[in-house]
């Protein structure tokens, strides 16, 4: 049954969530035609924008009691283009393009990895096994990484950047365009491995702030606001990057469990039904699938 948001809103409840996701769609679009004109600072914000919409999608759609399967399919299409294949096409025009082969293998790794972990996910929904810790890096975090990364790139090349306080060492070394392009070559099937691992990674729903006082907590928030005013590109790079690698730390270190998957794969009633094992058993509804 619809809530009284329902009632009052009808059709309109389904309609407003895929509208996000088109929003979603859309920047992950233009992010690949500003990389495409050398705009990368543009192209990697397209890409934060892109996350937002994918995040209000969701709540827009579990406030007004307007999830339904064809949404769930069509946000994860989408996240496929947004954070899947705009970001490997943006690596590309970066500067993997200089290396030929090997640079478009890296990109192509990263984003059928960022499509395998999407695919993990939904029949993980499916199965109601995606609750708690995420199983692998999810993808818009791990496109936040190497758009970070190259938003920070930009900014360290453009001379109202910022970043002049950096030692002369530090600059050259940034600014070089080979060892770019390696750290690249390993960004982004590492970014790939990170996203298809089993390593648990924390959820914003599982984290608890047990022993912190509000009034700390404000000043912390604060002074995260102040950094990110004062270096925006470099603090969301540690942030990404950080996230981006807690879960392999963690799980390598033995503090969280690796989480099992291997119940992905197990038989639907069609394949059953289709094998000859029982004929009486019929399609399964998306009923099913919520």
């Amino acid at each position: 049954m619809q809530n009284k948001a329902g009632k009052v809103l009808g059709g309109a409840v389904y309609v407003l969530p895929n509208l996000l996701t088109s929003g979603n769609l859309f920047f992950g679009f233009l992010c690949m035609i500003r990389a495409l004109d050398g705009q990368f600072t543009w192209a990697a914000v397209c890409i934060f924008i892109a996350a937002l919409f994918d995040m209000l999608d969701g709540r827009v759609a579990r406030l007004t009691k307007g999830t339904s399967e064809f949404g769930v399919q069509y946000d994860s299409l989408c996240d496929a283009v947004s954070f899947g294949v705009a970001p490997a096409f943006m690596l590309y025009q970066f500067g993997l393009f200089d290396v030929g082969r090997l640079g478009w293998a890296a990109c192509f790794i990263y984003m059928a990895c960022g499509t395998l972990r999407l695919a993990r996910f939904n029949v993980q929904s499916s199965i109601g096994k995606a609750g708690g810790d995420f199983t692998g890096l999810p993808i818009p975090m791990a496109a936040a990484a190497v758009a970070s990364w190259i938003l920070l790139m930009d900014a360290i090349d453009s001379p109202a950047g910022g970043y002049d306080w950096l030692p002369a060492a530090v600059l050259d070394v940034a600014g070089d365009q080979r060892l770019r392009n390696i750290f690249m070559l390993l960004l982004a099937p590492s970014l790939g491995i990170c996203m298809v691992s089993n390593f648990a990674y924390r959820s914003h729903k599982t984290i608890r702030f047990k022993g912190i006082k509000p009034f700390r907590m404000i000043v912390l928030v604060t002074a995260l606001i102040g950094l990110l005013t004062y270096q925006t590109e470099l603090v969301v790079f540690v942030l990404s990057f950080g996230y981006a690698l807690s879960g392999m730390v963690e799980g390598i270190a033995g503090w969280r469990k690796p989480i099992e998957d291997d119940d992905i794969f197990h038989a639907t009633h069609e394949d059953h039904a289709f094998d000859g094992h029982d004929d009486h058993v019929k399609p399964s509804s998306p009923e099913d699938h919520r």
